[in-house]
């Protein structure tokens, strides 16, 4: 049973209320393993109670979760206020945002292959994963040398460990204690693969995935696979001797990593593979500015050139400390001016124009932006705050102004074609071409 809704939807077990996609009616066996793993996930599920019904509202979270009964739940992104979206529209966004967040180039994850059939959003990961690894295992796994102790030798190879031989019981006389490499492919490479792959042979429900990988698992039988595979993830090796693993090891960092999380405890556990939509957007936006971004500007991401105030404690002998970094998403600087641009996962409404309701703009996201202005554009020049396309907000607002000095631009991003909307900004933002040039009005 699949239960297929979008990010911050409701979830409940009674079968009374109408199912939507912003409103999942699900089992009581995974309505109480959600409600076990709440306490584990902090914010990202808050259990409410409405009119004396109980309900589970997810969070900015999307991707795949299934219960121990079975259960399954695809959580899609809340791209549009209408409850009515086509899901795979939304699986297409979705897996384009996902291949730019995990460093994945477009001949890596072609149009073709995003296009798949309407596979839900784990299907999917697992089929790059396993046609990387079809490719890869074709042209031929990478050994490498392992030294090797073997204390019950028939004969003598490498090197003889002396010490131990003569120590060794008379009744062992024929045996030999030896240490020589091996050449073999349990390279820490290999081996992560191999435990990536037992995850997909376990969890997958799709039949080609399911063959593709149980053929695979019969070809690295050999290999052993890895207990702590995330702690050996930093150890994978980026040399051009390893060329051929490049296009692969993103989907097997990315199963590691996100398929079945520690917190997850018991004999049956179940399986999340989810990610925070607010960090998928960032990322979109970030790939986005870059494409267009004017020859002898750079774009840097995350800067924290800056802090709010510094503080000498009375404690630290009075050594002055920074305290409050300022990270604005995107810092843009050229050879004369300098740009600050913050990505927000909101819904604006550019209906609500009134002094009351504000375009549902935050006030806290304003302070933001006028403190990024003050340090980083010591008060002059120009902003943008970048929120997702959508019905409600298919325009940029007029400008706003901090004062005569310092203006703040609020911009759709069409998620869908990873371009900023047209409009009247494009005359402040000399840093940016070819995405508001030579892109359409949407």
């Amino acid at each position: 049973m699949m239960v297929r809704v979008r990010e911050y939807a409701l979830l409940t077990c009674d079968a009374s209320e109408t199912e939507s996609m912003d409103m999942g009616i699900i089992s009581p066996q995974t309505f109480d393993w959600l409600v076990a793993l709440q306490q584990t996930w902090g914010k990202n599920v808050q259990l409410l109670n409405r009119e004396g019904k109980q309900f589970i509202r997810l969070a900015g979270y999307v991707g795949y979760l299934q219960s121990p009964a079975g259960e399954a739940i695809e959580i899609l992104p809340k791209t549009q206020h209408e409850i009515t979206n086509d899901p795979e529209s939304l699986r297409q966004i979705l897996r384009s945002m996902l291949k730019v967040s995990n460093g994945i180039s477009p001949r890596e994850a072609s149009a073709a292959a995003l296009q798949k059939s309407p596979q839900p959003l784990h299907e999917w990961i697992f089929s790059e994963f396993l046609r990387h690894l079809v490719e890869l295992v074709k042209r031929g796994l990478r050994f490498d040398y392992h030294l090797t102790d073997d204390d019950d030798s028939a004969f003598i190879r490498g090197q003889l460990d002396i010490n131990r031989q003569i120590r060794q019981h008379p009744g062992k006389g024929t045996r030999f204690h030896v240490r020589y490499d091996e050449f073999t492919p349990q390279r820490i490479e290999n081996r992560l693969l191999r435990t990536a792959l037992d995850s997909v042979l376990r969890v997958t429900r799709d039949s080609e995935n399911w063959r593709m990988a149980n053929t695979l698992s019969h070809q690295l039988s050999d290999i052993h696979p890895i207990s702590s595979p995330l702690e050996k993830m930093k150890s994978w090796n980026e040399g051009k001797y390893l060329y051929a693993y490049r296009s692969v090891k993103p989907w097997c960092q990315l199963i590691l990593e996100k398929l079945n999380p520690d917190f997850q405890k018991g004999a049956s556990q179940g399986i999340s593979l989810l990610f925070k939509m607010e960090k998928l957007f960032e990322n979109w936006v970030a790939h986005g500015l870059s494409q267009e971004l004017r020859s002898g500007f750079y774009l840097g991401t995350q800067s924290a050139r800056h802090c709010l105030l510094t503080h000498t404690p009375a404690a630290n002998q009075g050594k002055k400390e920074n305290w409050f970094m300022l990270k604005p998403d995107f810092f843009i600087e050229g050879p004369q001016e300098r740009f600050v641009l913050d990505a927000k996962w909101k819904l604006l409404d550019a209906s609500q124009a009134n002094g009351e309701e504000k375009y549902g703009i935050s006030q806290d996201d304003l302070y933001q932006m006028y403190a990024y202005g003050q340090k980083y554009l010591q008060g002059k020049g120009n902003m943008m705050l970048i929120y997702p396309h959508h019905a409600q907000f298919d325009s940029p607002l007029p400008l706003f102004r901090f004062d005569e000095n310092l203006c703040l631009w609020c911009v759709p991003f069409d998620v869908a074609r990873g371009v900023l909307v047209r409009g009247d900004w494009q005359g402040s933002f000399s840093c940016l071409s070819s995405m508001a040039e030579g892109a359409n009005a949407v």
